[in-house]
């Protein structure tokens, strides 16, 4: 009498079972490990600064000043920081971050007692600060930041409860407003700006320290960091009226 049933249960279930186990065992007659071309894969979850602040190239300032004095090469070497190669920019124009970078930096080492020099000798090491603006032009899909679609699900959750139970609904915007206290300072954006900030000491021919860090910018700010890349309006043309044939 159960001969029936059992015969049914085989068939419906351990068949595709089956089947599937052959289908993996022949995948290898296949190379069904095989590819036309690498198969794209992420990185590790990491994280990156957006620098938007000239307090944030003073935090660069004092960490490069700490790392610069750290090392035995150059912790008493005379130092003198070349200047920015847009010397001949004003405010308007661009350029702030390698004025700006520059004296700061001069003013983490001398407080640390570095001797820095206003001009170069035959015994200095120069210090060069070098930016490379990157900007991507198509990027794929970036995934938010950790927690992000928990949050929003536990918002929308949360925000069905006052009108479902509550005779005041507008309380429940309280809850999410201190959340967004809580945790609106780490709010931002992955954007398609970023830069390359290169500190480097140099003796002659050889190179003693180098330091590169990488950070989010905004698009509006590039002309801070590279002020030549920024694209300029066009010209307009002047046609001179005269009457002299």
């Amino acid at each position: 009498m159960r001969i029936r049933p059992l015969l049914s249960f085989t068939r419906r279930y351990l068949a595709p079972l089956g089947l599937g186990a052959v289908s993996l065992m022949l995948s290898g007659c296949f190379y069904a490990n095989t590819s036309q071309a690498p198969i794209a894969t992420t990185y590790p979850y990491s994280e990156q600064q957006r620098m938007q602040a000239a307090h944030h190239w003073n935090v660069l300032a004092h960490h490069e000043a700490n790392h610069i004095l750290q090392r035995e090469r150059v912790r008493f070497r005379d130092l003198y920081i070349t200047p920015a190669d847009d010397q001949s920019l004003h405010g308007y124009s661009g350029g702030e971050f390698g004025r700006g970078f520059r004296t700061l930096l001069t003013s983490e080492l001398v407080t640390r007692g570095a001797s820095v020099m206003t001009e170069p000798t035959a015994d200095t090491a120069e210090v060069h600060v070098g930016v490379e603006i990157v900007t991507h032009r198509d990027r794929g899909f970036i995934r938010p930041p950790v927690g992000a679609f928990t949050a929003l699900t536990a918002g929308i959750a949360v925000a069905t409860i006052p009108y479902n139970q509550w005779s005041e609904p507008a309380l429940g915007l309280i809850p999410g407003g201190i959340l967004a206290d809580i945790t609106s300072g780490s709010w931002t954006h992955t954007g398609n700006e970023e830069v390359i900030i290169t500190t480097q000491i140099v003796d002659g021919e050889r190179i003693l320290y180098s330091s590169s860090n990488i950070y989010y910018i905004n698009a509006g700010d590039r002309r801070q960091y590279a002020p030549h890349r920024v694209p300029q309006a066009p010209t307009t043309p002047v046609i001179s009226i005269t009457d002299t044939w």
